[in-house]
C-alpha cells in the first residue's frame, strides 16, 4: 500500500493507524500517466514511526533601524513576556512574500537562496535561539520583523501539501486541468503555493487532524513579507494569509447521501477561520469565525487555487466502496448485457485499467434524456452544435457521449449501482454520489464558484447536472 516517499506505518507487526486520506479532485483512480513517488491522485497520511509535528514557542521581535545597521531583538516566550534584549550584528536585508506569482518565481528563488545564507532578518533570528528550529516570520516592514519560532511536538504528527517536489513536501500537488487527460498538459502560470497547507493530526484517539495555511521550507520556515496579508490579533499572537489562500468547506451532515454543502472558508496561517476576501489575493482579510475550526472532518474539501483535495477520515473510508466493489458493479452492468435499441448490439463497460479508452461496445448516451444506446453516426442536425445529436427513441436533441465508470471509490458517499452520468462530460457513479457532487460549489478562478464532475472537473451543465440513465436490456 506504501509507495515511495511515502511515511512507513508506525508498528510492523501490528495494523498501521490510518488517520485519513487526501483525494484530489479531477482524477479518476490515479493521474493520466500513472502515480510517480510523491506526485499522484490520493496521499494516506499515516501515523510516523516518530513524531514530526511542531508548536509555537518563543517569539522574537527584530527591529532595524534605519541608521544603524544593528537590529534590536526582543525574545517573548509564547505568552508575550518580554524574556531579554540583546543586539546583534545583520547583514540587512528583508524576508521575503509567501508565493508570488509564477513570473517572480526565479527571483523569489534567487531570494530564498540567499535567505538560506543567512543575508534575512528570519536567518537572523534563527540565530538568536537553536539552529535549525521552525520558525514563521511576519515582515511588518523594512525595519522590523516579528519571528515566531516553532518547537518539536511529540504529540502530533504533521504533513505538508504544495507544488513544489523539496523534501519537505509529503504530497506534491499540481494544477487540475478541467476534463484534460493529459498529465503532461502545459501550466504556464500556476497558481497553487509551493509550500501551500500542512496538516497536523493528533498521534492519539480520536486521531483529529487540523489544517493550516503554509507549510514550512527546506529551511524550515515560513515567510509573510510586507505583502502578504498579516495581522496582530487582540491577544498579542501574529497571524497571516498566504498569497491565494487555502479555502476548506465541511459538508454539513459528514459525507452521506443526506449531506448538504456547507459555507467556504479560508484558514490562515495559525488555523483560525476566516471569511472569504473579496477576491483570492485580496490584501484584506475577511472576518474572523469564532464558532468555526480548522478540524477536518470526513468529506471536507480543500481548495488550494488550483486543485481541490478531498479529506477521507479512516472510519469514513471504511464505509466507503471499494476498487473491488466498484469493479464487481461493472461486471453486473455487463452481466445483464444492456443493448443499443437500434442496432440491438451488446454494450459494456471497459474494465478499469482501460478506463479512458473508447471501445466498440462502450455505451453512449444522450444527456439531455438519459437514452443509452452504441456508437452511431446519425442524428446531426444543422441547428446544433457539433457533438450533439437528436435521441432516435425520443428526439430529445441533446449532448451525445460516450459513459466513463467513475473508477475513484473515495468520491462515492454510498455503494449503490451506477445509474447516473454527469453533464456533459458522461461519468457514471451512484445516484446519491451524483445529486451530491451536483450540489456542491467548487472554487474556480479567484472567485467563480460552480459544481464540477469529481472524476474529471469539467463544469456540470443542465438542469440537476446529472441525468438518471435508460438502460435496455437484451430482447432475448
Amino acid at each position: 500500500m506504501f509507495s515511495p516517499g511515502q511515511e512507513e506505518p508506525s508498528a510492523p507487526n501490528k495494523e498501521p493507524v490510518k488517520y485519513g486520506e487526501l483525494v484530489v479532485l479531477g482524477y479518476n483512480g490515479a493521474l493520466p500517466n500513472g502515480d510517480r513517488g510523491r506526485r499522484k491522485s490520493r496521499f494516506a497520511l499515516y501515523k510516523r514511526t516518530k513524531a514530526n509535528g511542531v508548536r509555537p514557542s518563543t517569539i522574537h521581535v527584530v527591529s532595524t533601524p534605519q541608521a544603524s545597521k544593528i537590529p534590536e531583538v526582543v525574545l517573548l516566550d509564547a505568552d508575550q513576556k518580554k524574556l531579554s534584549v540583546h543586539e546583534e550584528t545583520t547583514n540587512g536585508g528583508r524576508a521575503r512574500v509567501g508565493d508570488r506569482e509564477v513570473e517572480e518565481q526565479s527571483r523569489e528563488e534567487k531570494r530564498e537562496k540567499r535567505e538560506r545564507e543567512g543575508s534575512t532578518i528570519g536567518n537572523r533570528a534563527s540565530a538568536i535561539s537553536c539552529r535549525g528550529q521552525h520558525s514563521i516570520s511576519y515582515t511588518l516592514s523594512r525595519s522590523q520583523t516579528v519571528v515566531v519560532e516553532y518547537t518539536h511536538d511529540k504529540d502530533t504528527d504533521m504533513f505538508q501539501v504544495g507544488r513544489s517536489t523539496e523534501s519537505p513536501i509529503d504530497f506534491v500537488v499540481t494544477d487540475t486541468v478541467s476534463g484534460c487527460q493529459n498529465d503532461d498538459a502545459q501550466i504556464t502560470q500556476s497558481t497553487i503555493s509551493r509550500f501551500a497547507c500542512r496538516i497536523v493530526c493528533d498521534r492519539s484517539e480520536p486521531y483529529t487532524a487540523r489544517i493550516f495555511a503554509a507549510g514550512f521550507d527546506s529551511s524550515k520556515n515560513i515567510f509573510l513579507g510586507e505583502k502578504a496579508a498579516k495581522w496582530k490579533n487582540p491577544d498579542g499572537h501574529m497571524d497571516g494569509l498566504t498569497t491565494n489562500g487555502v479555502l476548506v468547506m465541511h459538508p454539513r451532515g459528514g459525507f452521506t447521501q443526506e449531506s448538504q454543502p456547507g459555507v467556504w472558508r479560508e484558514i490562515s496561517v495559525c488555523g483560525d477561520v476566516y471569511t472569504l476576501r473579496e477576491t483570492r489575493s485580496a490584501q484584506q482579510r475577511g472576518k474572523l469565525v469564532e464558532s468555526e475550526t480548522n478540524v477536518l472532518q470526513d468529506g471536507s474539501l480543500i481548495d488550494l487555487c488550483g486543485a481541490t483535495l478531498l479529506w477521507r477520515t479512516a472510519d469514513g473510508l471504511f464505509h466507503t466502496p471499494t476498487q473491488k466493489h466498484i469493479e464487481a458493479l461493472r461486471q453486473e452492468i455487463n452481466a445483464a448485457r444492456p443493448q443499443c435499441p437500434v442496432g440491438l448490439n451488446t454494450l459494456a463497460f471497459p474494465s478499469i485499467n482501460r478506463k479512458e479508452v473508447v471501445e466498440e461496445k462502450q455505451p453512449w448516451a444522450y444527456l439531455s434524456c438519459g437514452h443509452v444506446h452504441g456508437y452511431h453516426n446519425w442524428g446531426h442536425r444543422s441547428d446544433t452544435e457539433a457533438n450533439e445529436r437528436e435521441c432516435p427513441m425520443c428526439r430529445t436533441v441533446g449532448p451525445y457521449v460516450p459513459l466513463w465508470l467513475g473508477c475513484e471509490a473515495g468520491f462515492y458517499v454510498d455503494a449503490g449501482p451506477p445509474t447516473h452520468a454527469f453533464t456533459p462530460c458522461g461519468h457514471v457513479c451512484s445516484e446519491k454520489s451524483a445529486k451530491y457532487w451536483s450540489q456542491i460549489p467548487l472554487p474556480h478562478g479567484t472567485h467563480a464558484f460552480h459544481a464540477a464532475c469529481p472524476f474529471c472537473a469539467t463544469q456540470l451543465v443542465g438542469e440537476q447536472n446529472c441525468i438518471k440513465l435508460i438502460f435496455q436490456g437484451p430482447v432475448d
